[in-house]
């Protein structure tokens, strides 16, 4: 029997772990990664390193793959098409990919199929984003402007977003007045401004769709951020009421269908104060939201996002516990993270440890872990005690 051979562009943790998930199952990986001591390239056996913007190696890494697939958005969109032009299945495919990779598009498409968003606007330069803040005024924002509860003035602040790359912070940028609003054009992209929604916390629905249609939907979560970093990650959310988990997971499906999505697409939402769920951002492949999986889950984003570029059977996505607890560690002045495994896992036996093999970085994703039970308070302070000691910032 032969089996397929996946062809992963993106030699990062989500590589790594994806490729972790087709171990069991006999799944080959190919791997094109920037270098050798990239996260995934340290464990898969066939790596390619080289430049994923360039299509010739695209074209000859894509040589011997049954399907190729993705750790990042960031391969140029017209050379995807010239892969499938080649006869090799690209999941997901382009024109579904685009939406993951320019924010403008993305915001054009939901809107065309009214998926609820918050109100934005493409701006040209910083007197276009006055006049867009001040049209959210005009439009009768009521929402306060900070914690203070600062009505707005002119309608700021607002967030600003390059259309094209950033993640984890980057490329956003919260500006207060016209003056501040500069920042964001020095890069030559085009820039989208949306109004600072006010939300009570941040929601994420994880769905996998196959080729041939099916689809499945995880447990809605609660993902809490600090700085613009996803820190902890809730499964599933608590306290949402059941028929808005619903509503979340039932549109992160619809979204899968009208726009394509084959493999895992992460849902990024905003719960309102108001009670409303708007879209924030749409990310097609496994997602720090969906982590929790790995053992909170009977089948987790990674293996159901192989199983579905394969179009094979999707995995049962219900959860095993009551509640999953997932909390990154990142980097600090705690360079050796081993030394603190056994006060981990002495103190927490259930503790699950997921390291990426990346050099320690201050605020650098470098691992994560998961903790589950009955209880959440003692879920979640596992998880935070594990993951601070971990980085060094918790020392007893």
């Amino acid at each position: 029997m032969t089996f397929p051979v996946v062809g992963m562009v993106g030699g990062g943790q989500l590589a790594r772990m994806t490729h972790e998930a087709g171990i069991p199952l006999g799944i080959r990986f190919k791997l094109l990664s920037d270098t050798p001591q990239d996260s995934a390239a340290q464990v898969v056996s066939d790596v390619v390193i080289g430049d994923y913007r360039d299509l010739d190696t695209l074209r000859d890494f894509a040589r011997g793959c049954d399907v190729i697939t993705f750790d990042h958005e960031h391969v140029p969109t017209e050379h995807l098409r010239a892969l499938e032009a080649d006869g090799i299945p690209v999941r997901p495919g382009p024109d579904a990919l685009v939406h993951a990779q320019d924010k403008g598009v993305m915001r054009a498409r939901l809107d065309a199929i009214g998926v609820p968003c918050p109100r934005h606007r493409i701006v040209a330069d910083p007197a276009d984003v006055a006049a867009f803040a001040a049209e959210i005024e005009r439009d009768g924002h009521e929402g306060p402007s900070d914690e203070s509860g600062a009505r707005r003035a002119g309608g700021f602040p607002v967030i600003l977003k390059t259309v094209r790359g950033g993640y984890d912070g980057k490329g956003v940028w919260f500006v207060r007045s016209e003056d501040e609003a500069r920042d964001p054009f020095l890069a030559g992209v085009p820039v989208l401004a949306e109004e600072k929604v006010d939300f009570v916390r941040e929601l994420a629905a994880n769905v996998v769709r196959s080729p041939h249609g099916q689809a499945v939907a995880y447990p809605v979560v609660e993902s809490r951020q600090v700085d613009g970093v996803c820190d902890t990650v809730i499964a599933p959310a608590p306290g949402l009421p059941e028929d808005r988990a619903l509503e979340a997971q039932q549109l992160a499906l619809r979204i899968a269908r009208e726009l394509g999505v084959i493999g895992h697409l992460a849902v990024e939402l905003f719960e309102t104060r108001d009670g409303r769920i708007l879209v924030n951002e749409l990310a097609m492949r496994p997602h720090n939201s969906g982590h929790w999986t790995q053992d909170g889950a009977i089948t987790s984003q990674f293996a159901n996002h192989v199983r579905a570029v394969l179009d094979l059977p999707l995995g049962d996505p219900r959860p095993r516990a009551k509640w999953t607890v997932m909390a990154n560690v990142l980097g600090g002045d705690y360079p050796d993270m081993y030394q603190a495994y056994l006060h981990c896992m002495a103190r927490d036996p259930q503790l699950k440890i997921h390291m990426y093999g990346k050099d320690v970085k201050p605020g650098r994703k470098v691992g994560h872990v998961n903790t589950y039970g009955d209880d959440l308070d003692d879920v979640l302070e596992r998880a935070r005690h594990a993951a601070g000691y971990l980085r060094g910032t918790i020392v007893e």
